[in-house]
């Protein structure tokens, strides 16, 4: 049975993740029965809203298959209204109990953002959209006194948790009732391990982050 809470979905995340980065991944609901089996219906555990960046395959990084996760992805995150109508129709219609805002570090989407602020530029086409709405993260980032790249990422992917509850009153009316939280993400590319940076809602502990390898040579 599929977690039905949001802890459970999101320790499940944990445990996947935690499969893909050692190295031992079970590739579940991959195979030609459990597509049959959902293929009149789907029942997913979690809502991702994750960057489009291609190293951040959801189903990849946390060990997952079809039907488990409700996947949005767009350039930084960024949360329009189609976004914001996905995640509604993911937690009222099909009942999912978690959703991920899922960032990454290096993003490219927070890089090309801050580049527009720093020179007072912005990109042509749709591209400035994208900027524009990474745009208040880098505000919040600067009277936070955060300056670094990856810290940046984490603002914003906490500004998008705040976004997300604050655009959606659906959303909120869910979270607010018990039967859902949303949880924000970082995710490293080298090491392919995610950590909780921000979260409203259930669950209340953060999941941990992977234990460190033991040194050899404090052994025994």
């Amino acid at each position: 049975m599929p977690p039905t809470t949001p802890e459970q979905a999101l320790a499940e995340l944990y445990a996947g993740n935690r499969r893909f980065v050692t190295g031992a991944p079970h590739h579940p609901n991959q195979d030609a029965g459990h597509r049959a089996a959902v293929a009149d219906g789907q029942h997913p555990f979690a809502v991702l809203v994750g960057c489009s960046d291609s190293r951040l395959a959801a189903e990849i990084i946390f060990d997952r298959g079809l039907g488990d996760l409700f996947v949005v992805r767009t350039a930084g995150h960024t949360a329009g209204p189609e976004v914001l109508g996905s995640v509604e129709y993911a937690v009222t219609v099909l009942g999912t109990p978690l959703v991920v805002v899922l960032g990454h570090d290096s993003c490219g989407a927070v890089q090309a953002a801050r580049e527009a602020v720093r020179t007072g530029t912005s990109p042509s086409g749709h591209l400035g959209a994208v900027v524009d709405a990474v745009a208040p993260s880098l505000l919040r980032a600067a009277k936070d006194g955060v300056e670094d790249l990856d810290g940046i990422v984490d603002v914003h992917i906490a500004q998008t948790v705040e976004a997300l509850l604050a655009r959606s009153a659906v959303l909120a009316g869910e979270v607010a009732a018990g039967r859902c939280a949303v949880v924000g993400l970082s995710y490293r590319l080298s090491a392919g391990e995610v950590r909780t940076v921000a979260q409203a809602g259930a669950p209340a502990t953060p999941v941990p982050a992977l234990a460190a390898p033991a040194d050899p040579a404090l052994a025994g």
